[in-house]
């Protein structure tokens, strides 16, 4: 799920908005894993690692568009309120901007680490102004790994944020993380389940 050099597709930009309009559950196995407080978190087994992908809807009533997207895009004050970042920054490789991350895991599990291309673009949809925000693991000669901390290599996140018409803010996130090593399958759905209905938009 690594991907290549270069950037996102304006067609993986319009999935994203796509979802905001019109969820796309059908045809394929998404299961309600909880709804509450306006907030709907869907997820999708994945055959071939045992773990689940997720969906999340909702409405944040109190943050406007604009500022969630920029509260998502600042690393900086991520690592102030986020006990497990170690370490969390942006470098120029190749001519691109890559985000490195080092997750703090419990004793004695490894810390994971991820190596990802992000990008954001604030779209006009037909007259609804749509801020999308796409995140992929990738692999550069300059961020190698580190003895003692497992590369992440299957990362994969959307999020698409738009007025709710108020003073709010419509979200569509997705979300999956394979963290590699030795965690048996059921600990890690379990940990991201927990993860995510305690607060789903932190991811």
């Amino acid at each position: 799920m690594e991907l290549a050099a270069g950037s996102f597709s304006g067609e993986q930009f319009r999935e994203a908005c796509a979802e905001l309009q019109q969820p796309a559950l059908a045809g394929a196995d998404w299961q309600l894993l909880v709804e509450t407080s306006g907030i709907s978190i869907y997820r999708l087994l994945d055959q071939k690692t045992g773990l689940y992908e997720y969906k999340v809807f909702g409405v944040l009533e109190d943050c406007s568009p604009t500022l969630l997207a920029d509260i998502y895009m600042d690393l900086d004050y991520r690592k102030q309120w986020d006990q497990y970042v170690k370490e969390l920054y942006e470098q120029e490789c190749n001519g691109q901007t890559v985000v490195y991350w080092e997750v703090k895991y419990p004793f004695p599990m490894s810390n994971r680490d991820y190596v990802y291309l992000r990008q954001r673009r604030d779209l006009d949809m037909e007259g609804r102004k749509i801020h999308v925000v796409l995140a992929q693991s990738t692999s550069v000669p300059q961020l190698v790994e580190r003895s003692g901390v497992i590369r992440v290599k299957q990362y994969k996140q959307s999020l698409a944020i738009e007025s709710d018409g108020k003073k709010g803010s419509k979200v569509f996130m997705y979300y999956f993380d394979n963290p590699g090593g030795q965690i048996p399958s059921w600990l890690i759905n379990w940990a991201a389940k927990v993860a995510l209905t305690a607060d789903p938009w932190m991811w």
